[in-house]
């Protein structure tokens, strides 16, 4: 059975995954409202390129007549580096759109689905809207949430281990499993750990797998200012920008030798702990949109992300190996004193990568779990 003209849309934009950012993923496909025949179809390629809904009345041309438009999210209504969907839909004379949700940009929320209406075209909203939101989970985070979604991964012993009692950690897992972190950080606009990740690995969190992709934002959580200006992290010829935040308590000619090695230093507000504070940082990323974060971090950072409350996903690589104790666990801080207070998961996969394991879950008290009704109803 061939899929519905909706489900065709959302497979056209995955096609351009780790290529649009900031921008959504989306698809769009035009079908004769009478025999369903697709006429015309297209995706949205890269950011500043044409939009989806442009490109499928293209290939479409002049039969897209009186005929149904089905588009993975709201048409823009407003100009943007591209003029508005909305115009062009008007013009070629669709009768009928069919969008599986809106956008909740504040500059085109709902606006897209009343221009349209207004223009007497038909409107519905909401199928495939559930596959819709997972597909641009990041974005809709970014919109709804003001911070990018923040994906914490770590690679474990089968007792929960990151390291031996001496440090090592290096290749605890193998190569299949390397291979799935480096498609991770090609996916992601961002990727970030704490300095005491920097002072122990020096790495230089680039992305090195086989398909076409761009290095992710480098982004150090560094309090005090301890990341040396010799490290890796600035040596690696990467086009991508380097962002250190810190205190006031990190010295200024550290942060002259910094921005010398070619990083930036982004000074926020302290927590209680005297720690920079992570909702300021996430707000930073997000002014700078990049609304995909994944966190490489030792157990400190992502123990410090979890008591903020800003986990919305968990990947867990599990090697087949026993580390044993006083080995390093994945999770350091306070710990939790009863089950009711721990932060608790949905598991969405389960799978065998190479030697070895992974788990991939959602946290439950995440705001992206699911879409809100409005997003995937009628507009409000």
């Amino acid at each position: 059975m061939s899929q519905s003209p909706m489900a065709r849309a959302l497979t056209l934009a995955r096609r351009a995954r780790a290529h649009t950012s900031p921008n959504p993923l989306v698809g769009a496909v035009v079908t004769d409202r009478r025999t369903g025949v697709i006429l015309g179809e297209g995706y949205h390629h890269h950011a500043g390129g044409p939009h989806a809904e442009i490109l499928a009345l293209r290939q479409a041309g002049s039969k897209s007549r009186g005929q149904t438009l089905y588009v993975s999210l709201e048409p823009c209504n407003h100009t943007g580096r591209t003029p508005p969907c909305t115009e062009a839909i008007i013009k070629a004379e669709i009768s009928t759109v069919y969008m599986a949700t809106l956008d909740p940009n504040p500059t085109v929320s709902g606006g897209g689905a009343a221009a349209l209406r207004q223009a007497g075209i038909e409107v519905h909203i909401g199928e495939l809207g559930a596959e819709a939101f997972e597909l641009n989970r990041p974005f809709f985070c970014w919109a709804l949430e003001h911070r990018p979604l923040v994906i914490l991964k770590s690679a474990m012993s089968f007792d929960g281990k990151v390291a031996t009692y001496t440090g090592e950690s290096k290749y605890l897992t193998h190569r299949a499993a390397l291979d799935f972190a480096h498609e991770q950080r090609r996916l992601a606009d961002a990727i970030l750990v704490g300095v005491s990740t920097v002072l122990k690995d020096n790495p230089s969190l680039t992305y090195r797998g086989p398909l076409r992709g761009n290095d992710p934002v480098r982004v150090v959580v560094d309090s005090h200012g301890r990341t040396p200006p010799d490290a890796q992290l600035f040596l690696t010829g990467s086009l991508a920008p380097t962002l250190l935040f810190a205190t006031d308590t990190a010295p200024l000619s550290w942060e002259r030798d910094i921005f010398t090695a070619g990083g930036e230093v982004i000074r926020v507000d302290a927590n209680p702990e005297g720690h920079a504070s992570l909702p300021a940082v996430m707000e930073e990323l997000s002014v700078r949109r990049l609304d995909r974060l994944l966190v490489e971090g030792g157990p400190t950072i992502l123990s410090a992300f979890l008591q903020a409350g800003l986990a919305d996903q968990w990947l867990g690589l599990i090697a087949p190996i026993i580390l044993g104790q006083p080995g390093l666990s994945a999770i350091h801080g306070p710990g939790y004193a009863t089950l009711n207070e721990a932060p608790k998961l949905k598991i969405r996969k389960a799978r065998q990568i190479g030697e070895d394991a992974l788990i991939e879950a959602d946290f439950l008290s995440s705001p992206m779990l699911h879409p809100p009704k409005w997003l995937i109803g009628e507009v409000r």
